[in-house]
């Protein structure tokens, strides 16, 4: 063997080496970035776990309103049991005499989340008014906040975490926001025969889209 075939043979391994050093370095980096999404995933469903306890424990202390202006986002897998602990609350409360009223953000994708409060005995109506993009809050009998903040500024970002707050003085200018957005929102049955209008589809197709029966949507259009 000649020494040029040696030096062939030596580079040959060497660069195979190099492309296993290479591999195993990007599959390493691959599972650290793995392992840190997880975590992270981890740590954003613990915050909102806490968000979503401060929220249910406060609601089952109120004797008289409940009012909340909230995201009513599609829930999740992970969000679904909450949602369902949310609405046996408003049953439960409504049940007693307790008023409860929310405002959510006017999207057509937030109907599933009207629906259900609605159903269990909420009044519920949708609103354009901003406030809910940077903060969503609920208000116990006037004297508790529970203020929810989002991941980042947007409508449509997840809520991170919960305060509960047991001042008068917060839950009173609070209230007075969602008052006056209140007055200039649409109720839940006006918002579903507005959406009707606008698309044209009949509750067969929009059955699937916002997640709301078709009986209960041709039911909605004759009211």
């Amino acid at each position: 063997m000649t020494i040029e075939s040696v030096l062939l043979t030596l580079e040959s391994v060497l660069l195979l080496a190099t492309i296993i050093l290479l591999l195993y370095s990007i599959r390493e980096g691959k599972q650290r970035q793995n392992l840190l999404m997880e975590v992270g995933k981890a740590t954003k469903i613990l915050t909102r776990q806490e968000y979503f306890l401060a929220v249910n424990d406060s609601m089952m202390d109120a004797h008289d309103e409940i009012v909340g202006f909230i995201t009513g986002r599609p829930p999740s897998d992970d969000d679904s049991k909450r949602i369902d602990d949310i609405v046996h609350n408003i049953e439960a409360l409504t049940a007693r005499g307790v008023k409860v009223k929310y405002l959510i953000p006017k999207f057509h994708d937030r109907l599933q989340i009207g629906h259900l409060y609605t159903k269990a005995g909420a009044e519920v109506r949708y609103s354009i008014c901003a406030l809910v993009s940077n903060i969503r809050y609920i208000i116990i009998d006037e004297d508790v906040a529970v203020i929810g903040i989002p991941e980042s500024v947007g409508e449509k970002e997840a809520t991170r975490k919960g305060y509960r707050i047991p001042s008068e003085g917060m839950a009173l200018i609070l209230k007075n926001n969602f008052s006056g957005c209140w007055e200039q929102s649409s109720p839940f049955e006006d918002y579903v025969k507005e959406i009707i209008r606008q698309t044209g589809a009949g509750p067969k197709m929009l059955e699937q889209e916002l997640h709301i029966d078709e009986k209960e949507l041709e039911r909605l259009a004759a009211l």
